[in-house]
């Protein structure tokens, strides 16, 4: 199995917005970071999109990636669906609507800003393309199956937002928790790559801190644990040295191998 980070920032993205800080000017490419989405590749080679970043097309195109078979959203934020758009050029190359895994409420979202997308009487102008979803919702704790692929979607807090995390075999990807309730430690136990949002040194009223991330990094007891949805406020290199062993940074293209066993 492999993991692609396509982007480990926060929001706002690094460098932020009219931001003259350190990191927002730091010359290491690792500090540079677009909104948060993955990619997951089976050992199969079904290849799962995690949540549709305003940067998409750009991520996907540095990542070398042409296609995927499904796209799993973790919550309706914008900064986890304003790229739905770039999908356009996976549907112009299928045949049927490439399908799409969200909890009720994230699909009352993406309905919402993007109808053309789901409204099956919009028809574009010819000379013209959009993006074609199949909505496919999912339920917590119930797994699903993609081309034989299974994904168990994993409950976690995050303010007022309904959010869910994917566990495909042995790999686990969670942002924007604000804790992992028992529930989900249960949902985690014996994953050997964890991916956890990460956000602040200070608490945060929807997310881990970076203390609280490791706290729960280390009750999972995953192999290796990489943190995303980084800000502004740590450099790459500096992150990396005072985490504990097996608990690291990700970064904006980062590929972590997981063997089968």
């Amino acid at each position: 199995m492999r993991l692609v980070f396509l982007g480990t920032g926060t929001s706002f993205g690094v460098p932020q917005i009219g931001c003259d800080c350190a990191v927002c000017r730091s010359p290491d490419p690792r500090d540079r970071r677009t909104r948060c989405g993955a990619v997951i590749e089976t050992d199969t080679g079904v290849r799962l999109l995690i949540d549709t970043p305003p940067e998409l097309r750009l991520q996907l195109v540095a990542a070398g990636i042409a296609n995927v078979d499904a796209v799993l959203f973790t919550h309706e934020h914008a900064d986890h669906i304003h790229g739905i758009d770039d999908l356009r050029a996976f549907s112009i190359r299928r045949e049927s609507p490439l399908p799409f895994y969200a909890e009720v409420s994230t699909f009352d979202t993406l309905q919402a800003r993007f109808p053309y997308i789901f409204d099956a009487a919009f028809r574009p102008l010819p000379g013209t393309t959009r993006p074609e979803g199949a909505i496919r919702p999912i339920v917590p704790g119930s797994a699903f199956h993609v081309n034989g692929v299974s994904v168990m979607p994993i409950a976690v807090p995050h303010g007022r937002a309904s959010v869910v995390g994917y566990r495909v075999g042995d790999l686990a990807y969670i942002t924007d928790a604000k804790a992992l309730p028992d529930e989900a430690l249960a949902l985690l136990q014996g994953v050997r790559v964890l991916v956890l949002n990460a956000l602040l040194r200070q608490p945060h009223p929807t997310h881990l801190s970076i203390a609280e991330a490791v706290e729960t990094a280390q009750r999972v007891g995953a192999e290796r644990t990489f943190f995303t949805h980084l800000t502004h406020e740590n450099f790459h290199a500096d992150l990396a040295a005072e985490l504990p062993p097996g608990i690291m940074p990700a970064y904006d293209g980062l590929v972590v191998e997981l063997p089968e066993q």
